[in-house]
């Protein structure tokens, strides 16, 4: 009898489907790149389903050169699990290996007190379409595809064993709310049991909390750990600006690490609520303001109250999830900067930040670079970063943090 809720099991049986590519797709392949698109593929089955094991078959007809799981409702239609021609078996044993380098990968992080981590980054793990983050005791694993529905209980079991965690929740995309090949449903417990849905734990001593039921994601951004660690460190005795906070991120750690005053600034109110709340989880004697508010048009008027702070973070969202959107991104990134070198003290220390996958890291610095050129104030690039360790790279699209600090002179 299975320990996890009937919910997840799948009743489909996944075929195996010969595939042949055209040139690029090959090349992709050998590449090892994660994804082939449905105008890489020259031959499969008609009868192909999401869940598919793909076998690639190069040039040479009997030699397989990579196996991956067919996405029929994706423009990515097979996202590769495997490159090479080395006999790998897809099976929970497969999954399981992976699952535990993806564990080694995060020890040293884990050396450190912190108890909440990313155990699967998606494509970047072997794992395209699927995370998997724990916070303390519970493990949290969102699903974008219905690729990994024949898979996912072996899955769980290998992701339940490695963590140890004591309740595994289901989130779920959109597009996988409305699918009809499975009965999961957005937010279920199919481990454990889950007593609070706002569950706390440790990032690098300053304790936090996540609604893993509610909250964007699988509850909180897991992304930015070294870098609030960074700002909380530099932000002793200083006044902070925290724009775009949430859940007060950076906010909370420059609290925890003695800032004097900080004020949170997001358009949402009840995300500043719940960073007031992550503030008060930690001991701190400064003060905590909150402003709810569009970002661009708090910012413009601050500095026309002439207020300025000495740590600025901007960390906006995503300006670019589409092609068509990434000029206008990069004006918005340019925007930001002029704003908070206007909101930037003496002296003071200015921090941008970019998820914008599709607006590049060279592309971004170069924008606050010329920014910061054009203005009359002397300033350094101190330090440039980009995912933290539980967040690595293995394919060029799987980078999208990227983080600028810029310190005045005057």
């Amino acid at each position: 009898m299975s320990q996890f809720t009937k919910s997840i099991t799948s009743s489909y049986t996944p075929k195996r489907l010969a595939t042949k590519l055209n040139a690029n797709g090959e090349r992709f392949v050998l590449q090892g790149h994660p994804w082939l698109f449905s105008d890489n593929i020259t031959k499969i089955n008609n009868d192909a389903k999401s869940g598919d094991l793909a076998i690639i078959f190069g040039k040479n007809k009997n030699k397989v050169i990579g196996l991956g799981l067919y996405d029929g409702n994706s423009p990515i239609r097979i996202k590769m699990l495997h490159s090479g021609n080395t006999g790998a078996t897809i099976n929970a044993e497969f999954f399981n290996t992976k699952i535990e380098e993806a564990f080694a990968k995060r020890q040293s992080l884990l050396q450190t007190n912190t108890n909440s981590y990313r155990l699967l980054f998606g494509e970047n793990d072997g794992f395209p379409g699927l995370i998997a983050d724990v916070y303390a005791h519970v493990l949290v694993v969102k699903i974008y595809s219905e690729i990994w529905l024949p898979y996912l209980e072996s899955i769980l079991e290998s992701l339940q064993a490695v963590s140890k965690a004591k309740t595994i929740v289901i989130r779920l995309s959109r597009s996988m709310e409305q699918s009809k090949l499975h009965k999961l449903q957005n937010g279920e417990v199919v481990y454990g049991v889950l007593e609070n849905e706002v569950v706390e734990f440790v990032e690098h001593d300053v304790n936090f909390s996540a609604n893993v039921i509610k909250g964007h994601k699988t509850g909180y951004f897991l992304d930015h750990r070294a870098n609030r660690k960074q700002v909380g460190e530099w932000s002793k005795g200083k006044t902070v600006l925290d724009v775009f906070s949430y859940a007060g991120g950076f906010s909370v750690h420059a609290l925890a690490n003695g800032a004097n005053e900080v004020t949170s600034l997001d358009i949402s109110k009840q995300a500043l609520e719940i960073a007031v709340l992550n503030g008060k989880l930690n001991p701190y004697s400064g003060t905590h303001k909150t402003i709810a508010d569009d970002a661009f048009a708090a910012m413009k008027q601050m500095i026309k109250d002439k207020q300025t702070f000495d740590v600025v973070v901007i960390d906006p969202p995503s300006f670019a999830k589409q092609q068509s959107e990434i000029e206008l991104a990069k004006k918005k990134y340019a925007q930001l900067a002029q704003l908070g070198v206007k909101l930037t003290a003496k002296k003071g220390l200015l921090v941008l930040a970019s998820c914008s996958s599709r607006v590049l890291a060279d592309s971004f610095f170069d924008i606050n670079t010329q920014v910061l050129n054009e203005s009359s104030r002397t300033s350094e690039c101190i330090l440039k970063t980009h995912h933290d360790s539980d967040h690595p790279i293995g394919f060029p699209e799987g980078a999208y943090l990227k983080c600028g600090y810029y310190r005045f002179e005057g």
